[in-house]
């Protein structure tokens, strides 16, 4: 199947898979299935492709298989942590206030709007699967590395969030353990890391430049749209100053040592 094709496929596929997900989010008034579908939808794009596409075995296994694995750890941690037995999420929350009447078939184009990013996303997949070269050349194992460094960093800033907020103790309070001390976002840092594994992997296809579009595109939407700025505001709404603090001493996204806050005389806080 050619490669259009296959992206086509991709994503009329998607498309009914986000719309059902809608019936879910009608029926449970709970719009973060979206997220799980998005996750998820990607491993499942990687899967179909290695199963269709005309690219060398091992690549497209290998592939899949990374692909498939983050993806799937991701959709995982976002059921059991954000969606099963929680509150919706509160973006969500603002949204529907906001959308009042007109909330579902808003929310219907945006869960279809999803199902488009996937396949945008999943363009990425579908170059390193095609890609020519041996698969375990000096590219393909830097691209494993960064895989494997980026899967890493991204399960553990989960895990010790989990953790905290788990606590009683912290209810109100902002994370400052472990990667959450050098970034007030490490999570979004190494899913945005996690996408440059496939630019190694497609280096020496005749269309590796397309395989840019996963980090760009991820840097756009946490800078721009739904990561950061809806992350933060939902931060400053709940927790107020002490997030303010966190603000001014840690880094926002690359994870690096935070800064030193020294109090001047008669002057406040000097960073």
């Amino acid at each position: 199947m050619s490669p259009m094709m296959l992206v086509l496929v991709g994503w009329v596929t998607m498309a009914a898979v986000m719309a059902v997900l809608w019936l879910v989010q009608r029926a449970r008034r709970d719009a973060g299935v979206v997220d799980v579908g998005w996750a998820a939808g990607l491993g499942a794009l990687a899967v179909l492709y290695a199963l269709l596409a005309a690219g060398p075995p091992l690549r497209r296994l290998l592939v899949a298989t990374m692909a498939g694995t983050w993806s799937l750890r991701l959709a995982w941690y976002i059921l059991a942590n954000r969606v099963l037995g929680k509150p919706e999420d509160g973006r969500y929350q603002t949204l529907r206030s906001k959308w009042g009447a007109r909330a579902q078939s808003r929310f219907f184009a945006f869960f279809q709007a999803q199902a488009l990013v996937d396949v945008i996303f999943s363009v990425p997949f579908l170059v390193a699967m095609t890609n020519p070269r041996p698969a375990l050349g000096v590219w393909g194992l830097a691209g494993v590395l960064v895989w494997l460094v980026a899967v890493v960093g991204e399960a553990l800033a989960d895990r010790q969030l989990a953790v905290f907020r788990a606590d009683p103790a912290n209810r109100g309070r902002t994370c400052r353990v472990g990667l959450w001390r050098l970034s007030r976002h490490p999570n979004y840092f190494f899913e945005w890391l996690h996408w440059w594994s496939y630019v190694l992997l497609g280096v020496g296809s005749p269309w590796w430049t397309l395989t840019l579009v996963g980090p760009a595109l991820m840097l756009f939407f946490l800078f721009k749209v739904t990561g950061i700025p809806a992350t933060e505001a939902q931060a400053l709404a709940s927790r107020g100053d002490d997030y303010r603090d966190y603000q001014r001493t840690t880094s926002a996204f690359i994870p690096w040592f935070p800064k030193r806050e020294v109090r001047g005389p008669g002057s406040g806080t000097i960073n």
